[in-house]
C-alpha cells in the first residue's frame, strides 16, 4: 500500500507541475514596424491570398457560392491591412495536408498514456488483446 500512495502522490505532483508550465503565458515581443516593411507584409499576404484563389478547388468553391473569381477578388481588395494578413495567416492553415489532425491523434495517444498508468497505479489491471 505504501508504493501505491507514493506513486499516486508523485502522479498527481507530476500532472499538478504540467499544468502550471503549460498555463504558463508564452514569451511575446513587441516592436514597431517600419512603413515600408509594412507595405511589403501587405503585398505578401496579397500575394499569398491570390496564390490560393488560383486553385481549382477554390475557384469551383466561389462559383458555388455564386462568385466569380473577379469579385472575390474585388471584395478582398477593400478589406483592411489586418483583415488581410488575419486572412493570409489563416489560409496557411487550411490548405491541403494541414497537420491539424495530427495534432488530434497525438492527444489521443497521450490521454490514452495517461489513463494506462493511472489505471495501473490504481491496481487495476490493463489487458490488450
Amino acid at each position: 500500500m505504501m508504493f501505491h500512495n507514493s506513486v499516486l502522490k508523485l502522479l498527481s505532483l507530476y500532472l499538478a507541475s504540467a499544468m502550471l508550465i503549460i498555463s504558463l503565458p508564452g514569451q511575446g515581443w513587441a516592436m514597431f514596424l517600419p512603413a515600408d516593411q509594412a507595405a511589403t507584409t501587405r503585398q505578401g499576404d496579397m500575394d499569398s491570398i491570390r496564390k490560393s484563389l488560383e486553385s481549382t478547388l477554390i475557384k469551383q468553391r466561389l462559383m458555388d457560392f455564386g462568385l466569380t473569381p473577379h469579385e472575390a477578388a474585388s471584395k478582398i481588395n477593400a478589406l483592411s491591412d489586418e483583415q488581410i494578413h488575419q486572412f493570409a495567416s489563416q489560409l496557411d492553415s487550411l490548405q491541403a495536408g494541414a497537420d491539424g489532425g495530427i495534432d488530434f491523434l497525438i492527444f489521443l495517444l497521450i490521454a490514452a498514456i495517461v489513463a494506462i498508468i493511472v489505471l495501473e497505479a490504481t491496481g487495476h489491471r490493463v489487458v490488450v488483446r
